[in-house]
């Protein structure tokens, strides 16, 4: 059984450990997780979520994104587990000061995106294993992909509400400057108030398959998001948002090199 450590309020960490077990062939063996997401009812019910790793019967631990816990909180006890890590940039001054002076005990770190050369040589440090890992999702359903030739512009964020209003107005200022009057589709967990322009809201996830169909999509600049519609590239813009510990700015930034090269 694996006991799986994904702190964090987004879609993002369980995003994330679904489409590494997907991509690693481990689908359908038993997951605890450890999570304080309130979205985990609704993305894998059939997970049981607990508070801690505390008093967790597993085989397997894996700690999604944060080495040593979100706070630095996190102690994997010796000898009981095979520790995997599931590693995507992070702003690594400000997390390794969070870091605990006893080194996290890692089996095997998947490099999930490319990592500033400090926070690689560091997980290289305390991992027995280093290996890349380029994720695939899960098949979407039928229903993910429903009504998709109505598209039109997508936005798509899980929020906060200032966040998804922002996200909506870079949308309809590239709109109004392209002399374009596109359908603006909003993924989101709500509609929030204020919005410049209407919009077509679906609460759906995921959300990726809609890419397929959309003429324009507009994101934060989270790792799955960035990943997920990596190929519409072309269609796809990045509107990064800073966080405490993700660096969005730094993945925009290598998105658009990658893109100019």
């Amino acid at each position: 059984m694996i006991a799986c450590y994904a702190r964090g309020a987004g879609f993002g960490h369980l995003t994330r450990v679904r489409a590494a077990l997907h991509t690693l062939g481990r689908e359908g063996e038993p997951v605890t997780l450890v999570s304080d997401s309130p979205f985990a009812a609704r993305l894998v019910p059939e997970w049981p979520v607990v508070p801690s790793l505390s008093g967790v019967d597993a085989d397997e631990v894996w700690i999604d994104a944060f080495p040593a816990g979100i706070h630095g909180e996190l102690r994997v006890p010796d000898g009981r587990f095979r520790v995997v890590h599931l590693a995507r940039l992070l702003r690594w001054p400000v997390y390794e000061r969070l870091l605990p002076a006893v080194p996290p005990r890692i089996d095997t770190t998947y490099i999930c995106e490319p990592l500033t050369r400090a926070q690689e040589e560091y997980l290289r440090s305390v991992s027995g294993e280093v290996t890349t890992l380029e994720l695939v999702d899960p098949p979407a359903t039928a229903d993910e992909d429903a009504d998709a030739d109505a598209v039109g512009w997508l936005v798509v964020h899980s929020g906060p509400d200032e966040e998804i209003r922002e996200l909506v107005a870079y949308a309809a200022d590239m709109a109004a400057a392209e002399g374009v009057r596109p359908r603006f589709t909003l993924v989101a967990p709500r509609v929030p108030d204020g919005l410049l322009v209407p919009v077509v809201h679906r609460d759906v996830h995921p959300a990726w398959p809609l890419g397929a169909h959309a003429d324009r999509i507009v994101t934060a600049g989270g790792f799955n998001a960035v990943r997920q519609f990596a190929p519409w590239r072309e269609r796809h813009r990045i509107m990064p948002f800073p966080r405490r510990l993700d660096d969005q700015f730094a993945r925009a930034a290598r998105v658009r090199a990658e893109a100019a090269g």
